[in-house]
C-alpha cells in the first residue's frame, strides 16, 4: 500500500514517483528600442504575438531587423506594427516581401480594447520596446508611453549623470 496515495500495490512492484520539474523559459532578445526610454515615459506593457512569414522569422532569428521610427496603431479590431524593418532573407527564393510592411500583432479582445482606450488619450502612444524570442514564438514588448519634453529629457540626463558621480565617489572613496 503506498502511504500517500492509499493504492495496494502487489508484492515485489517497483514504485516510481515522477516528480515534473518545470519547464524554464528560453527568451532570446533579439532587438530593443533603447531611445523609446529616452523619448517616451513608460506606463504600461504588454506582450504580444508578432504575427511573421517564414523568411521572416529567419531574418528575424539572425537579428536583422530595426525598431527605429516604428509605432503601433489600433484599427478595425487588430493592432499592427508599422515602419518595423526586417531585412529581407537573402536565401528566400519565393516571394519579395516589403522590409517596412505592417505586421499584426496577436492580443487578446480585451488587451487590443485597453490599448485602443489608451492610445485615444492625447499625449500617449503604443511603442514598441523589443522584439524577442520566448519558448520559439516571436514576440513584441509593446509600451502605453507618455512623450516627454526637452525639459524632461534634460532633467533625466541630470540625473543619471549624477547618479554615476555619486557611484564613482563612493567606489573611490570606500576602502577594505
Amino acid at each position: 500500500m503506498i502511504p500517500l496515495l492509499g493504492v495496494a500495490v502487489p508484492r515485489g512492484a517497483r514504485i516510481c514517483y515522477h516528480i515534473s520539474m518545470p519547464k524554464k523559459e528560453s527568451v532570446l532578445v533579439v532587438c530593443s528600442n533603447r531611445k523609446a526610454y529616452h523619448d517616451y515615459f513608460i506606463e504600461d506593457t504588454y506582450e504580444a504575438g508578432l504575427a511573421l512569414l517564414g523568411a521572416e522569422v529567419k531574418s528575424v532569428r539572425q537579428k536583422e531587423l530595426s525598431l527605429e521610427g516604428s509605432f503601433v496603431r489600433v484599427e478595425n479590431g487588430t493592432a499592427r506594427v508599422y515602419n518595423m524593418h526586417v531585412k529581407p532573407y537573402k536565401f528566400n527564393s519565393l516571394v519579395e516581401l516589403d522590409p517596412t510592411r505592417p505586421r499584426q500583432l496577436l492580443l487578446n479582445k480585451k488587451e487590443l480594447r485597453k490599448l485602443a482606450a489608451k492610445a485615444e488619450i492625447k499625449g500617449y502612444s503604443l511603442v514598441p520596446l523589443e522584439v524577442y524570442f520566448k519558448n520559439g514564438w516571436a514576440k513584441l514588448k509593446l509600451a502605453v508611453a507618455k512623450g516627454k519634453h526637452l525639459f524632461d529629457k534634460r532633467e533625466s540626463l541630470k540625473k543619471r549623470d549624477l547618479n554615476r558621480e555619486m557611484e564613482q565617489h563612493f567606489k573611490n572613496n570606500i576602502r577594505f
